[in-house]
């Protein structure tokens, strides 16, 4: 099975990634520095992250996977840093009318 899925962190920011094997445990290539700087060393402590599966697929081709991925990314807003951790696509600024 193939899958997207959201992982929330404690501080509420998310990462979303995908998985082509369907596996429980796998929880994404998220930059392990880029989050660590969001924690205490005491909140590092006891840390508990949620992974909840956003859509799945037994026949979508890899090309069909990425695609939804970088939907989701964009639709969740998960590579603005201040609601999540990937980094990729960049995240673009709406310009503001008037400016």
């Amino acid at each position: 099975m193939k899958v997207i899925y959201k992982i929330t962190y404690p501080n509420g920011k998310i990462y979303v990634g995908k998985d082509l094997t369907g596996t429980l445990n796998y929880f994404g290539s998220a930059d392990s520095k880029l989050i660590e700087r969001d924690f205490t060393p005491e909140q590092m402590r006891d840390f508990t992250v949620r992974k909840q599966i956003l859509w799945e697929s037994e026949t979508a081709t890899d090309k069909e996977v990425n695609v939804k991925e970088v939907e989701f990314i964009k639709e969740l807003q998960s590579n603005n840093p201040s609601v999540g951790y990937n980094q990729w696509p960049k995240f673009k600024v709406a310009p503001q009318p008037g400016v």
